[in-house]
């Protein structure tokens, strides 16, 4: 029976459960939103919630202890500079579990674990990914367009409808 045994056990052992749960948490922190499956969302939840309430603390100790954890430089200095001031005035509940459906191998239940007020942050992150893509597109339509205009110069190649119109009027 396992009556009043806490935590999670997700199939690991010890070090491995610790490993996988730290870098969970530095992936919360730094991308502000990831997907996995349900159990681990749940098991890293509070992780998450005590990191961003050191992160409010703000003093030399508990950036001592968030650095301990956390497996980046990077996520240290993003929690105390911009998640830390931005749950300031909240207590706790600083994250959110969104289900999205499962796993189409296992059949694993997925879900977000995401920080509330990341959909600024997050809709930033799609345009500037939209705009890089369509960058890169109008990039590749020019340099097709170049490299057809420069076979056309050069090989004096031209089009093939109107090699078939020109064979067609003979």
């Amino acid at each position: 029976m396992r009556h009043k045994v806490a935590g999670y056990k997700l199939g690991r052992s010890p070090a491995h459960r610790r490993s996988l749960l730290r870098n969970l948490v530095t992936s919360v922190i730094v991308d502000e939103r990831i997907e996995t499956t349900v159990p681990k969302v749940k098991a890293a939840r509070p992780l998450v919630e005590k990191m961003i309430t050191l992160g409010k603390r703000g003093d030399l100790a508990a950036r001592r202890l968030a650095a301990a954890y956390l497996m980046t430089d990077a996520a240290v200095v993003k929690l105390f500079d911009k998640i830390g001031p931005r749950f300031g005035d909240r207590n706790g509940g600083y994250t959110r579990i969104v289900r999205t459906g499962w796993n189409k191998g296992d059949g694993a239940d997925k879900a977000f674990l995401e920080l509330l007020g990341s959909e600024k942050v997050l809709d930033e992150k799609r345009e500037k990914r939209a705009e890089a893509r369509a960058k890169k597109n109008a990039e590749a339509r020019k340099a097709m367009e170049d490299a057809e205009a420069q076979a056309q110069h050069d090989g004096g190649i031209e089009p093939v409808k109107e090699e078939k119109e020109e064979e067609d009027k003979k």
